[in-house]
């Protein structure tokens, strides 16, 4: 008993959402409304500043993908690509979001080539992200009490043909609750940590100390995703991009997904 109170444990804590409004729910609502109104008039710098004020407020995917649709109609690709990556942490799935992160990103200076991975890195990172935390979370749930059901039926039943099925499928279906449980969970710490960041400021240089007297390696734009690999300055971060390369530039220039 205790492995299942455990294991529903961790199931809640993935799925729990990281924030609570202190908006009651009418006045969301409204603002919502508002906010659609004035972007559907094309008025995008008030239907902004509304999402903006929504997405304080708590994660929506759908306040999220609209102001990232206000600001890639502001032609504000750096916020549209920030906005749209933040959706695409809550639904995975949706392609909509898929598609216009993508073109976005399209829209961005940087063409940088991903450094290959090794398949099977490549393959569980593309499984952990076609669903959200929360869709993992209930799969695992749904696995756990079809082996319970099975485990019954392996237990209770007199036909020798349902006790191999129940045993068996049991088995099955235990082995998806932790899969799923395991990919909730890991999904949930990488968002939850925020290692992934979008650059925000023009053109950045990024040096090879974090100094500005460092060495110059290259240099990134608005609207390029990167991987915060040391934030325990306070002014600098270690960050590498898509095909590898490393080096350090200063926080004041992106902001985390």
């Amino acid at each position: 008993m205790k492995v299942i109170y455990y294991v529903f444990l961790m199931l809640c804590l993935a799925s729990m959402p990281a924030t609570a409004s202190n908006l009651p729910a009418d006045s969301l609502s409204i603002l919502k409304q508002q906010a659609d109104s004035a972007y559907a008039n094309e008025k995008f710098s008030q239907a902004q500043q509304i999402y903006l004020q929504l997405a304080t407020q708590g994660e929506s995917v759908s306040v999220y993908y609209n102001l990232a649709c206000t600001y890639y109609r502001m032609d504000s690709m750096a916020k549209a690509v920030l906005w749209f990556e933040r959706a695409s942490l809550l639904d995975p799935s949706d392609e909509d979001i898929r598609f216009n992160l993508a073109m976005a990103r399209s829209k961005t200076i940087d063409r940088i080539i991903p450094r290959h991975e090794m398949f099977f890195v490549s393959a569980w990172n593309t499984l952990m992200h076609s669903r959200s935390v929360t869709q993992w979370a209930y799969g695992a749930i749904i696995a756990f009490v079809l082996t319970l059901l099975l485990v019954s039926l392996y237990i209770y039943s007199s036909s020798v043909a349902l006790r191999k099925t129940g045993f068996f499928g049991a088995i099955l279906t235990l082995m998806l609750c932790i899969l799923f449980n395991v990919l909730a969970l890991n999904l949930r710490n990488q968002n939850t940590n925020k290692t992934s960041a979008i650059i925000m400021a023009p053109a950045v240089t990024v040096r090879s100390t974090p100094t500005q007297s460092g060495t110059d390696l290259f240099v990134i734009h608005e609207g390029t995703r990167v991987e915060i690999r040391d934030n325990s300055m306070r002014d600098w971060a270690e960050i590498q991009i898509a095909d590898g390369k490393v080096g350090w530039i200063e926080k004041t220039t992106y902001e985390t997904i």
